[in-house]
């Protein structure tokens, strides 16, 4: 496998365990993850926390905001159940807890899932931790934020989180984008997977000096070709399962 492609595990080792929490991101690391990307919000009493969606209903069972409760509140949910009885009383991570699982080497993606007022608070923590800056990578939609993040953590990886693809009353350019993005100092893009991410889009990003990433590629044959493109890491759901295609069916 081009060793320039990481595989990055999606909320975790999510196919297998529930997303987002040190069960997905225990078992990925177990079964040789070369990164994991989690979603992080505050809570209401501005404590980092793992999870996707802005409110706890999907994988936790309460509709009720994230940013509605305190860490006392939300660790008393259980954030497995909803992935099967093997996983009764899964809790919601703190971002210290993911943070003291890290290997040696390994990286950890975060998206910032509720803007700009968590910088000061993400940076105290990640500072205060043991890793490396090159093991953590900086990620939003928001534009915003990620100028924002990057000013106030310029030693470490931030990436525009964003897509190709056409809304309804939007039509992307390609050219802006990546010129908008290395005109703000961020270090790349991380695109949703899709068709026209070509050898000619991945050349304009790489002969900037920036990187690409790629989300959500779970089928070897895309992922075959997202490698041969030459892109710097891809997250997939199944992560080892992935790896484990890829190894047997080609000589990547």
């Amino acid at each position: 496998m081009n060793n320039k492609t990481i595989i990055i595990a999606h909320r975790g080792e999510s196919y297998d365990a529930p997303e987002n929490t040190l069960a997905s991101i225990n078992l990925a690391w177990e079964r040789g993850a070369d990164a994991v990307e989690i979603d992080v919000h505050l809570s209401k009493d501005n404590r980092i926390v793992i999870i996707h969606d802005n409110n706890t209903l999907r994988t936790a069972g309460l509709k009720k905001k994230v940013s509605e409760q305190t860490l006392q509140e939300l660790k008393e949910l259980d954030a497995g159940k909803w992935k099967g009885e093997k996983w009764l009383g899964v809790k919601i991570p703190t971002m210290e807890e993911v943070i003291s699982t890290i290997p040696p080497g390994k990286r950890l993606f975060l998206e910032i899932k509720c803007g700009a007022g968590i910088i000061p608070i993400l940076k105290k923590v990640i500072e205060d931790s043991h890793l490396e800056p090159y093991q953590i990578v900086m990620m939003d939609f928001n534009f915003k934020t990620v100028t924002a993040v990057k000013k106030e953590m310029h030693n470490y990886e931030v990436l525009w989180l964003s897509t190709l693809r056409k809304m309804k009353f939007f039509k992307i350019n390609r050219n802006k984008m990546i010129r908008d993005t290395f005109h703000a100092g961020l270090n790349g893009l991380n695109l949703l997977a899709q068709d026209d991410i070509d050898k000619s889009f991945v050349d304009l990003v790489k002969n900037l000096g920036m990187k690409l990433y790629i989300w959500t590629v779970d089928d070897p044959i895309e992922t075959k070709r997202l490698v041969d493109l030459g892109v710097d890491g891809i997250a997939t759901n199944r992560a080892s399962w992935l790896k484990s295609q890829i190894y047997s069916n080609s000589d990547l």
